[in-house]
């Protein structure tokens, strides 16, 4: 590492330190030559191989947007979008891949989206699995119902039954 104020062809590493959310290091160096002090922060670089072929580095922001579209009309908040697209990085990285696919990152984002919003997901998936037809979204589902158990609509607690109303006609 060359020292920004004389040029120096090295440096000393005073001080290392993880940042908050782990994805780089924060290094505290020093120049032998001049002995001032500069803070360098390195972070592994993540590259995502697109369907033509071209590479570019993984962006969180484009994940993050790209969720958001599926997610319009849906009661999901930019925390919630920003949680999923931070635990899709962390799932891409653990991977220990210095390249990856699109198809896996879009893995990587189905999962967190199905606990974020069924619907949401569903949308996702359909463009991201390519869906053709009305089959593919029935089968799509039926594999959500059989993991999921169906939920009452009732938020009555435990052991209350909700009433059912009556219409007007059927109770003379």
């Amino acid at each position: 590492m060359h020292c920004p104020f004389c040029r120096h062809p090295d440096s000393r590493v005073v001080d290392s330190r993880t940042t908050d959310d782990g994805t780089s290091i924060r290094r505290r160096r020093q120049c032998p030559d001049c002995s001032r002090r500069f803070t360098t922060v390195e972070t592994a670089s993540l590259m995502v191989i697109k369907r033509s072929g071209v590479t570019e580095p993984f962006s969180r922001t484009k994940v993050i947007s790209g969720v958001r579209k599926a997610c319009q009309g849906r009661p999901v908040t930019e925390d919630a979008l920003a949680q999923l697209g931070q635990r899709v990085e962390e799932a891409v990285r653990a991977t220990g891949s210095a390249e990856l696919t699109t198809h896996d990152v879009g893995l990587a984002i189905l999962g967190p989206l199905r606990e974020l919003d069924l619907v949401a997901y569903l949308r996702f998936a359909s463009v991201y699995r390519a869906f053709d037809s009305l089959e593919d979204f029935e089968a799509a589902i039926a594999e959500l119902r059989e993991e999921r158990p169906p939920v009452s609509d009732c938020d009555c607690g435990p052991g209350v039954t909700p009433e059912v109303p009556v219409p007007a006609a059927a109770a003379d």
